[in-house]
């Protein structure tokens, strides 16, 4: 741009957004500022363990991946801009993850298709193996941790993380996973168009979240206390 000022010009700063690379601690420095909003960034960490407590995945609405409910005969979309009944119910992710990097230890939860990207295989195909194994007996209960989330334990990758209102507002520290990238990936920089698409398929994202019962895929402090002991073999 030094070189050719007319071009320059026509930049707008505004509208050209770069994920910053910070690490965990720097994040959760950046979540105690007043100043701080909803942002995306960039962190590199080494899965440590995979929580348990709580369930890996989810029954989402086949339209818009909203938590469903059971209702007398079907299934409902509990997202009232849906409302869908009848639904064909899919298996999401929605897993939590203890990580680590050199200056601090962190839960993230791993949404939709942060998850196969980590995993490489669907939610749903890894409900459909373990019910087709176990000859569909239990059918109505929770699938455990499947081998696929815990061979990922000692793996070192970039994640794209999404800090939210609920961080913000001290609801939860557990950090949003939206995408699994590349360690050699650049951070990203975008054009206002680029970060719209960007903007609105995270924004969906979180909205799946915050339709899941109150779980949210949230992390509470005791969780990470149970995982940071993990990790010094308390």
């Amino acid at each position: 741009m030094g070189s050719n000022p007319d071009i320059a010009e026509q930049v707008n700063a505004e509208v050209v957004t770069k994920r910053e690379t910070m690490t965990i601690g720097e994040i959760f420095s950046y979540i105690e500022q007043e100043s701080a909003k909803d942002a995306f960034f960039e962190c590199t960490a080494t899965i440590d363990d995979v929580v348990h407590g709580s369930s890996w995945y989810y029954i989402a609405c086949s339209g818009c991946h909203s938590k469903v409910s059971k209702g007398p005969t079907s299934l409902l979309c509990t997202n009232k801009k849906c409302g869908k009944v009848n639904v064909s119910g899919v298996p999401q992710y929605l897993s939590k993850i203890s990580v680590y990097d050199n200056s601090d230890q962190a839960v993230f939860v791993l949404l939709g298709d942060a998850g196969r990207e980590l995993t490489g295989k669907p939610a749903s195909e890894l409900v459909r193996s373990y019910f087709e194994a176990n000859g569909n007996e239990g059918v109505n209960l929770e699938v455990p941790i499947p081998e696929a989330l815990i061979s990922t334990i000692g793996q070192k990758h970039k994640f794209c993380v999404k800090v939210t209102e609920h961080n913000l507002s001290g609801k939860t520290r557990s950090l949003t996973v939206t995408k699994i990238l590349s360690l050699d990936t650049p951070p990203a920089t975008a054009s206002s168009e680029d970060n719209h698409t960007t903007a609105t398929s995270e924004e969906t994202s979180q909205n799946r979240v915050d339709s899941v019962d109150g779980s949210k895929g949230a992390c509470c402090s005791s969780e990470l206390e149970r995982a940071k002991r993990r990790k010094c073999g308390n």
